[in-house]
């Protein structure tokens, strides 16, 4: 569906992207995952066609990205890009006319965008009487209304209710299930991990690393166990793997996770330690990306 070969960007002397190239399959929810500044917004905006001066390619259904084949892709700006004073249905129709949409069809679109996005019964109402999760999938319905073939979606959830949050979760999840491509980009690798089918990690304008979200858990992800209990301390868990202190009690890593919970409920027993808790941890992208960079996802 969508390839992006070698592209770069500076601004000045400084590197926004550099030589950066990935293939996004048909039909996936792709995530851009890094940390402020990584370059992430920089390469969304190239995709969208607001960025124009770079080098590289990006190819659309096997074509260069020209005017014609940006009819095909939706964006959805961090930032929030409504005309406050016009209404849900108002906002609609504008994006809609930008789109090459008219008429009849306009009208009849709008109203299927609005029953997506749940917004029906405020139709009529302005948008600067609405929540900022309302806000947020308004924000998303005008991006949709040409029926867009990719979706670009730059942090979609900053600042919104759970509960606003989860119906974004599930509008990606029906339109992926229809047969869309989206881009997802964030540095809350929780949504990531929860809604992706593929991953690149991008930091100081490179990626790092790129696959699918399990084979990156498989690939760089090492068990680990917290543990806490009293007096627990660094010297009674310290020859069983690389510890560190967290939240009040020890993390350690290990490839022998079984074994070594059992050697620490044996040395707990034998010291009189009482052992408050002990639990396996799973892995998580998070931690990958801090091990193969060294930057916090939310600097």
């Amino acid at each position: 569906m969508l390839k992006i070969k070698n592209v770069s960007k500076y601004y000045g002397k400084t590197t926004a992207l550099g030589e950066v190239s990935l293939r996004i399959p048909k039909g996936s929810c792709y995530g851009l995952v890094g940390p402020n500044g990584a370059g992430k917004s920089t390469l969304i905006k190239i995709l969208s066609s607001i960025i124009h001066d770079y080098t590289g390619e990006a190819i659309v259904d096997n074509k260069a990205l020209t005017h014609e084949q940006k009819g095909k892709i939706g964006y959805v700006p961090q930032d929030i890009c409504l005309e406050e004073g016009l209404s849900a249905i108002g906002n609609l129709y504008l994006f809609g006319k930008l789109y090459g949409l008219n008429g009849k069809k306009l009208k009849l679109r709008a109203l299927e965008v609005l029953k997506q996005i749940d917004l029906e019964n405020r139709a009529k109402d302005k948008v600067s009487t609405f929540s900022g999760g309302m806000k947020r999938r308004l924000n998303i319905g005008c991006s949709l209304m040409h029926n867009p073939d990719i979706l670009i979606m730059d942090e979609p959830t900053v600042g919104i209710d759970p509960q606003s949050r989860n119906y974004i979760f599930q509008m990606i999840s029906e339109i992926k299930n229809d047969g869309g491509t989206i881009i997802y980009a964030s540095h809350y690798i929780d949504e990531v991990e929860v809604l992706c089918d593929e991953v690149a990690f991008i930091d100081k304008g490179e990626v790092v690393e790129n696959g699918s979200v399990d084979e990156l858990l498989k690939r760089y992800a090492t068990p680990s166990i917290f543990m806490k209990g009293n007096p627990l301390t660094l010297n009674d868990i310290k020859q069983y793997g690389d510890v560190s202190a967290k939240k009040g009690g020890y993390m350690l890593t290990t490839n022998e996770p079984l074994q070594v919970m059992e050697n620490i409920i044996a040395h707990c027993r034998n010291h009189v330690i009482d052992l408050e808790r002990l639990e396996l941890v799973q892995p998580r992208l998070e931690d990958i990306f801090f091990s193969l960079t060294g930057s916090e996802l939310r600097d």
